[in-house]
């Protein structure tokens, strides 16, 4: 017997305090505690929300940007570390699954960052990590790519769940690939980006992809986006005044669920911070696939193949004896997939 849960999950829609390491993973655990308390069983937070997005990439000229670029490092958390064991014993103690965008640090290298995803599940255990393939656009000057090894499906508690960040919900390679792992839920973190070209609603574009992906994967999609707070705001115009006006532009965020036909689960929120709430049913995943099973019955896989490389990359392997090499430090995966 198939084993479908229906669970009540929550999308934090809300800006870290920026730069501040302890104090966002303190406002994290205490969201954490918030939404469970109010019955959620997924908590889904915006992409990085440990501890800010680099809008200066945007803003600044990469010289300009380098000082913030350094804070940014000095910030960012190691993985497995202090903070992700915080985190994990917020989900333990309020039994529920939580992905959080993370600034990760490579073990190997002080400057070298990854835009990461943790996802922790009911009982504390961090399941895994996944980094943002390909940084998008501006992004470039401070995310290093992600490798194939974290393209992986998750059993928790609220059912088969995979997550990607931002633009990489474009992805449809990427996408195809979590749906062919047995997706069936699926959380898209963003960042508001009020910087994008005036002709780009940041908001439509957001609920664009996540329904696209709920419509050709029959399955759930929970968006949780952040916010641009006054902080962020004085922050970045300090010097700039002009980036005051920018950065303040409506329809920058979005957060909500979408469902497997398509349609919105409730009320989305658009630029106010908030919690979004829905209750989701697995099972209302099956009988839409009956018609587009795109990783079954309704594909043609002696004309497509797709192949992906799920070896974890490393600067190094080191070879200590003949019988022995291990990877640069942190390179291996920190989980095993609970698949294999």
């Amino acid at each position: 017997m198939i084993d479908l849960p229906r669970s009540k999950v929550a999308a934090v829609q809300t800006a870290p305090v920026f730069l501040d390491t302890a104090a966002t993973v303190d406002k994290a655990c205490a969201l954490i505690a918030e939404a469970a308390g109010n019955g959620a069983k997924l908590v889904a937070f915006p992409e990085v929300f440990v501890a800010g997005y680099p809008y200066w990439n945007w803003l600044m000229t990469p010289i300009e940007g380098s000082a913030w670029f350094d804070r940014l490092c000095r910030a960012a958390i190691t993985v497995p570390g202090p903070e992700t064991d915080r985190l994990c014993e917020a989900a333990r103690a309020h039994g529920c699954v939580v992905v959080i965008g993370v600034n990760e640090r490579a073990a190997h290298s002080v400057a070298t960052l990854y835009n990461t995803n943790l996802i922790i599940g009911a009982d504390g255990t961090l399941l895994g990590r996944h980094r943002k393939l390909v940084p998008t656009w501006a992004e470039k000057l401070t995310w290093a790519g992600g490798d194939g090894s974290s393209l992986k499906v998750y059993d928790t508690a609220v059912g088969p769940l995979g997550t990607l960040a931002c633009g990489e919900n474009t992805n449809t390679l990427a996408r195809f690939a979590l749906l062919s792992a047995g997706e069936l839920v699926h959380v898209a973190n963003y960042i508001a980006l009020p910087v994008a070209p005036a002709s780009y609603d940041m908001a439509a574009a957001i609920r664009i992809r996540a329904t696209a992906h709920s419509f050709e994967g029959k399955l759930f999609t929970i968006v949780a986006s952040s916010t641009v707070s006054e902080e962020i705001i004085t922050a970045m115009s300090a010097e700039r005044p002009e980036n005051r006006e920018l950065l303040m532009r409506k329809n920058s965020a979005f957060s909500g669920v979408i469902d497997p036909h398509g349609n919105l689960v409730g009320e989305p929120l658009i630029d106010d911070e908030g919690i979004v709430y829905a209750e989701i049913d697995l099972g209302q995943c099956i009988q839409p696939r009956q018609m587009h099973d795109i990783t079954g019955g309704y594909n043609r896989f002696d004309i497509f193949d797709l192949r992906v490389d799920r070896r974890p990359h490393a600067p190094a392997h080191f070879r200590d004896d003949a019988d022995q090499e291990t990877a640069a430090p942190g390179v291996p995966s920190i989980i095993t997939d609970p698949q294999e």
